[in-house]
């Protein structure tokens, strides 16, 4: 893990264009060593209406995304703070400041490719964004991972052990809440909301934590570039929560569909996503 991430400090040093072509060189390696299959399963559930050929095109393009995102670490972790920013555009940060400071936000952030950018930018914006992580079984690796993530203002870190005290008293002190929502965690606290059109587990924290704290939800997708990464607020979402756990998850999941059919190869379709199924119904992988 250490030469890894001396690896990625010597990323640091290279051009955009020389660490973009290594990345997509090494997301070409991963494409055949990776998790293709899962990849081509998502793709083929979602995407039906494409051809065999233009699924694997699109596979291909995750790997090449996510090896280039991979290595772009290194300027984003290790480069002097305005040299990473640099690399960092944004776009309509008006949807934002009309509500930081007045009521909770929580950013909503799906699992593009760019996550990590966006959420450099938003820390480095915005000093009183926090956000949850995983604890990482490689304890150089989950020290490595903090010191990044908190370089941008000190940013605020809750683990997923911790649970939701810490985010629901953090929103309640007006904080930004940087918000990965679409992971498979199984069944609890999920209802089954319409994905590209397969039932799929979906947790419902964010309409609970927008009843509890009264926060605003406003989209935050980041998109890579040739150049670097381009972080876009969206306006913030009207009538959120409904009252309705099972149409609130629907709702969110037809805005990230809509957004990665946007841009389909920068979205984590190596995940599984559809792990959880409903009662009865066999595993896709």
């Amino acid at each position: 893990m250490r030469f890894a991430l001396f690896i990625l400090w010597l990323m640091r040093w290279l051009p955009a264009a020389w660490v973009g072509a290594i990345g997509r060189g090494l997301g070409n390696l991963l494409f055949h060593w990776g998790r293709k299959r899962v990849t081509l399963i998502n793709l083929a559930k979602c995407m039906p209406e494409k051809t065999d050929a233009e699924r694997e095109a699109i596979a291909r393009g995750v790997f090449q995304s996510l090896g280039r995102s991979t290595l772009d670490l290194g300027h984003q972790w290790y480069a002097p703070i305005p040299e990473a920013m640099s690399r960092i555009t944004v776009v309509d940060r008006h949807y934002m400041d009309e509500w930081v400071g007045k009521v909770p936000v929580i950013l909503l952030a799906p699992h593009f490719v760019g996550l990590d950018a966006g959420g450099a930018r938003a820390s480095y914006d915005y000093p009183t964004v926090f956000s949850m992580y995983s604890t990482q079984k490689n304890k150089v690796f989950d020290r490595a991972l903090r010191r990044a993530r908190q370089r941008w203002n000190g940013a605020e870190l809750v683990t997923r052990q911790q649970g939701l005290r810490p985010v629901l008293r953090a929103l309640k002190e007006k904080k930004l809440f940087y918000y990965l929502p679409d992971m498979d965690f199984g069944a609890k606290d999920a209802v089954f909301a319409d994905f590209f059109g397969v039932k799929t587990a979906t947790v419902t924290a964010l309409s609970r934590l927008c009843s509890i704290t009264g926060a605003k939800v406003i989209p935050l997708i980041t998109r890579q570039t040739e150049t670097g990464y381009e972080a876009r607020y969206y306006p913030a979402w009207d009538n959120f929560p409904s009252g309705d756990d099972q149409a609130d998850a629907n709702h969110m999941n037809a805005f990230i569909e809509a957004r990665i059919r946007e841009m389909p190869e920068q979205y984590f379709w190596v995940h599984k996503r559809f792990k959880t199924r409903p009662p009865g119904e066999k595993s896709f992988y």
